[in-house]
């Protein structure tokens, strides 16, 4: 594994470059890694026995790999398997004046290359921090940590983020100054947000029992 740091600005190759909608890619890998901060699920995808699966998953990074939990995948998963990697946010609907110019407001991150099973303890460890983290901050120091069967039993794939097509859409409808504007109908965006609830207990907590303060605080945050 290489520690070299990544470059800033994603290479195009022949899976990434941006062929339709281009004006909405983006090669900055600072937009690859605010996508996937803003989630913690994902799409692992892979052709398993000549038919292709998609699996969601949760997942973790660092600046060179994406770290995913193997979920049901990770059974037919030997060596070094080609996959893709997808990551959305849908931030609103985009109605426009005429059915043909609707559209979605998002962000997306597609990533391909090789999955890789991770063996060397000290990587799997840190992946499953990195994965824990991701979703809830503040879980990996509070939890019981894995045991050594535990850490034994997961399957725990790595896929380097060298490769991905990043692309966001943004803003309003682009009819506005087309002929449909005169239609008199009303155009616009529809936004979409995600909230964290509040925290609600096991039943079988003793009532005593604090949320502790990671938790708590993200009530009333946006996921996303």
């Amino acid at each position: 594994m290489t520690s070299q740091p990544p470059a800033a600005t994603l290479p195009q190759t022949e899976l990434t470059r941006h062929r339709r909608l281009r004006e909405q890619g983006s090669l900055s890998r600072n937009d690859l890694h605010a996508i996937l901060d803003a989630a913690f699920v994902c799409h692992l995808g892979v052709v398993i026995e000549g038919r292709p699966l998609v699996v969601p998953t949760v997942y973790g990074r660092d600046d060179l790999n994406l770290y995913l939990h193997g979920s049901v995948a990770s059974r037919s998963l030997a060596g070094e398997v080609p996959v893709c990697v997808t990551v959305t946010h849908v931030d609103g609907l985009v109605l426009a004046r005429s059915v043909f110019e609707h559209g979605v407001n998002y962000r997306s991150a597609v990533i391909h290359g090789e999955a890789r099973t991770v063996t060397d303890p000290e990587e799997k460890l840190e992946g499953l921090r990195l994965l824990t983290e991701h979703a809830a901050p503040g879980q990996w120091s509070y939890a019981r940590l894995p045991s050594r069967k535990e850490l034994a039993a997961t399957t725990l794939l790595a896929v380097s983020l060298q490769e991905a097509s990043v692309k966001i859409r943004t803003g309003a409808p682009d009819d506005g100054t087309g002929p449909d504007a005169a239609l008199g109908l009303w155009a616009g965006t529809l936004p979409l947000t995600t909230v964290w609830g509040a925290p609600v207990a096991d039943p079988v907590l003793s009532p005593d029992t604090p949320v502790p303060g990671h938790i708590a605080r993200r009530e009333g945050t946006r996921q996303g």
